[in-house]
């Protein structure tokens, strides 16, 4: 056994400490970030926050949409190979460039690189993320080695991890452009409780992000944002994108379970599994929002908790938002907000500029 006694710290241990600033007005603020891939030799451009991955957010709805702000979307794994290829080819007739273009999701399962395999036949695959609970294992780093010695052109994102030592061996061994970071933060992801594993995701960013930059590649932090200042902070500590799932859950472009609110009753009334406007005469209630590794989330979509393994992950009812375009003003303009604060003209420079300050507890 081992003990650390560094203080580790979450987003809601730290503020940003104001200083001063030469930039008059928040729309001075250039929030593109433009980064060259160490793995792939490709160019990005664009918006550095990601839709996550989950069958809620990770949709072909939240990857047109975000697409308007330059913000690139990972679908969620769980479409069919036709419906994929479908989108990739509507996208490509439309002129768009490969960073523009939303990343193609998979675990490591024989069935998910059977998927890809197939996808790729039909359509090109530019941008990959590779999805998986506990980054730390041999199998883990092989297989990621394994697609990006099959994809050498595409930019390849891969998680999660935590420690800057993971993310050496993910970029060094195995091709990783973007290392995913975040063993346990996200608002329905249950790991710390179950399994007791985990690492403060401020700390986790600050860390890796060092040990990313250091060789030329980046990080993305993934979960543990719940607010525009959850995103600066991530920023702040060094984060070259950032992830969100539960800040974009219960807008229009999620897919999912609605409860539907009559307009004279204003009672939650289940209705089974609807997407956006499909029924009439009714408003949008809540959306069941659930952690990919939940019970909720196997029992859709592989028949069952394994009775090996526990679930780590929990459902939860997230009020009706309206379109993801007022929720993406709010956090773009808390970035902002924050850059003007600091004195950071560009995105790029926040984390130049930002100095935390410990508190005890913002919330």
């Amino acid at each position: 056994m081992q003990m650390t006694n560094d203080i580790k710290l979450d987003f809601d241990d730290v503020l940003i400490r104001p200083q001063r600033s030469a930039t008059a007005s928040r729309k001075e603020v250039d929030l593109y970030q433009k980064f060259k891939f160490r793995g792939s030799n490709q160019e990005w451009v664009g918006v550095p926050i990601f839709a996550a991955n989950m069958d809620t957010t990770g949709t072909f709805a939240m990857a047109k949409e975000l697409a308007k702000h330059a913000m690139p979307t990972c679908l969620h794994k769980h479409y069919d190979i036709d419906s994929i290829c479908e989108f990739i080819k509507d996208i490509n007739k439309a002129g768009h460039k490969q960073t523009e273009c939303p990343f193609y999701t998979l675990g490591t399962g024989k069935k998910d690189r059977a998927k890809l395999n197939e996808v790729s036949k039909s359509v090109p695959v530019d941008n990959i993320c590779i999805d998986v609970a506990n980054g730390y294992t041999d199998y883990f780093v092989d297989r990621v080695a394994e697609i990006r010695s099959q994809f050498p052109k595409a930019v390849l994102m891969a998680g999660n991890v935590c420690t800057p030592e993971m993310v050496q061996e993910l970029v060094l061994q195995a091709g990783v452009d973007i290392v995913k970071i975040g063993i346990g933060p996200g608002s329905v992801c249950t790991t710390r409780l179950v399994a007791g594993v985990g690492y403060p995701q401020l700390s986790a960013v600050i860390e890796c992000s060092d040990a990313a930059h250091g060789l030329g590649a980046h990080i993305c932090a993934d979960g543990g944002c719940e607010t525009p200042s959850d995103v600066v902070k991530a920023f702040g500590g060094g984060a070259d994108f950032v992830m969100l799932g539960g800040m974009l859950a219960g807008t229009d472009e999620c897919d999912g379970e609605w409860e539907y609110c009559t307009d004279i009753e204003w009672e939650p009334k289940r209705e089974g599994h609807y997407t956006a406007g499909e029924i009439k005469g009714k408003k949008k209630g809540f959306l069941k929002f659930y952690g990919m590794s939940s019970s909720e989330a196997m029992n859709k979509h592989n028949g069952g908790v394994a009775d090996y393994r526990a679930s780590e992950g929990e459902a939860k009812r997230v009020p009706y938002k309206g379109p993801v375009e007022n929720t993406i003003h709010q956090i773009l303009g808390g970035v902002r907000s924050a850059c003007a604060y600091v004195g950071a003209k560009r995105l790029k420079d926040l984390s130049k500029r930002t100095t935390f300050v410990r508190v005890n507890r913002v919330k």
